[in-house]
């Protein structure tokens, strides 16, 4: 390793006063202690950068043994915790920095569960033999000489933006097939491109995903959409084979397109509209609009809004193709995989409603809607009307410019009159203009299920027509309960 580079990574560890603390303790009971994996490689890619330093949680590696290290820890760190302490990672957090010190491993795996049988190693460089890809297979010593250990070029790799394993690929993603995920989050993240052994194990051994659990699938597939530029990730994840295991719907976007049925290919349509999707995330962002960045439930529509294409697609008269009720179709799709991908509920409703809505728009046309067509729009979409907006208009990738800016003007206009009857109407809170109590009281009735059919019945008068006075809105619930009752 240059001398230079090795210059910078000691400079790196010595801004952290509790490394070296840390790294003093050890080897005064005669241990060793080595800042090590991603942090190592962050340091790397930080270097020279305003303000860089170590970054994130500290992973250290150490010839002492879980109980060894906790001992060591006692009356330093502010607090400890052993979650970990049967694969041999003792945490703890020292003055804000929270460190997780793992012993030397050399573990073997049962290539069935991915379960491995935890063993206790002795030296530095087996263990990071066991590591994810040489990027993370570096190590900064954290006794006096700050020696940089770097047994499988990790350091050229980073350089030269190369994604390789310590050993072959195949048996690496043998031990852990999750670590193909990783590899595509890897190209987004830091910009690496796979070398061949990586992407032939990949292509060769996609179906090994099937053994890990949906909950460390989605954790990677969400790490992956929320980096700057997933787009080169995402593609690998489809041209490699594992979008065929985790997200099939994805790669069944790529529809054959014959010559004499010629319609937009979905799937670079979907790629376009995301990578569209992130810059207008990030502009408003960047504006102070309120709006959080990186944004996954955003992200996950716009990847995913046009899923019920495939199931949808109709051959019509004179070479046209159809999609009707696609985003009926995606919606469903859109709820069932992602709640088996065990996204929290709260994300899979608000991606499958952005989904179902995402359409709804074309429909306005040069601004025939109603306001009561307005009204549904708003209340439908309710407070993930922000995002249907940046979806709606991330959509539009036509290459036509008169045809892309009329509809940024058609939408423009749309979002004046929502703005407009917002003013006029508080359209984000709107409600019957009776409540219960009122319609209890007026009907003379207990609670019950009539009570919610009249506050329905009243909220569709409200979208429709706009507020009532109190007079009109009794006058049109007695209305509706004489018919009713009738």
């Amino acid at each position: 390793m240059p001398v230079a580079v090795q210059q910078t990574v000691r400079e790196l560890v010595e801004v952290s006063p509790v490394l070296a603390e840390l790294g003093a303790r050890f080897s005064a009971a005669g241990f060793q202690a080595h800042l090590v994996g991603g942090s190592v490689r962050d340091a790397l890619l930080a270097a020279g950068a305003p303000g860089s330093g170590v970054p994130g949680d500290l992973d250290v590696t150490t010839d002492a043994r879980p109980e060894q290290t906790l001992e060591l820890l006692r009356g330093w760190a502010g607090s400890t915790w052993n979650q970990g302490i049967a694969y041999g990672t003792v945490g703890a957090e020292v003055r804000g920095v929270r460190l997780e010190i793992t012993t030397f491993r050399a573990d073997r795996y049962d290539r069935e569960s991915r379960n491995p049988e935890v063993a206790w190693g002795d030296s530095l460089v087996d263990d990071l033999a066991r590591r994810d890809f040489t990027v993370n297979a570096m190590a900064v010593s954290l006794a006096d000489d700050r020696t940089v250990t770097d047994p499988f070029g990790g350091l050229g790799d980073l350089l030269a933006r190369r994604l390789r394993t310590p050993g072959a690929a195949s048996d690496s993603f043998a031990d852990d097939p999750l670590r193909m995920l990783r590899a595509v989050r890897f190209v987004a993240q830091l910009e690496l491109t796979p070398d061949e052994d990586v992407l032939e194990a990949m292509a060769r051994m996609s179906g090994e995903l099937g053994r890990i659990t949906p909950e460390r699938v989605q954790a990677e597939l969400s790490k992956t959409l929320l980096q700057d530029s997933p787009r080169a990730a995402l593609e690998l994840f489809v041209d490699s084979g594992l979008a065929d295991v985790v997200l099939p719907e994805l790669s069944a976007l790529r529809m054959e397109i014959d010559e004499h049925h010629q319609h937009k290919d979905v799937y670079t349509h979907s790629l376009t509209v995301l990578d569209q999707a992130i810059s207008r995330e990030k502009e408003l962002a960047a504006a102070g609009d309120g709006v959080e960045s990186p944004d996954l439930v955003l992200r996950l529509a716009a990847l995913l809004h046009d899923l019920g294409k495939p199931a949808t697609r109709r051959h019509e008269e004179r070479g046209r193709v159809s999609f009707h009720h696609h985003e009926v179709v995606g919606a469903k799709l859109v709820r069932k995989r992602l709640t088996a991908l065990r996204y929290p509920k709260d994300v899979v409703e608000a991606v499958s409603r952005l989904t179902f809505l995402h359409l709804r728009f074309h429909g306005y046309g040069r601004g025939e809607w109603t306001d009561s067509a307005v009204r549904r729009y708003v209340t439908d979409a309710g407070d993930l009307l922000p995002r249907l907006h940046t979806l709606v208009r991330s959509d539009c990738t036509t290459r036509n410019k008169r045809r892309a800016a009329s509809l940024a003007s058609t939408y423009d206009a749309l979002e004046q009159r929502i703005a407009e009857l917002s003013a006029a109407e508080d359209l984000a809170r709107v409600r019957p203009d009776l409540d219960g109590n009122a319609i209890m009281e007026l009907l003379g009735i207990g609670p019950g299920r009539e009570v919610g059919e009249a506050w329905r019945h009243l909220k569709e008068l409200r979208l429709e027509r706009g507020p009532l006075d109190r007079d009109e809105a009794e006058a049109e619930l007695l209305r509706w309960w004489a018919a009713r009752t009738a």
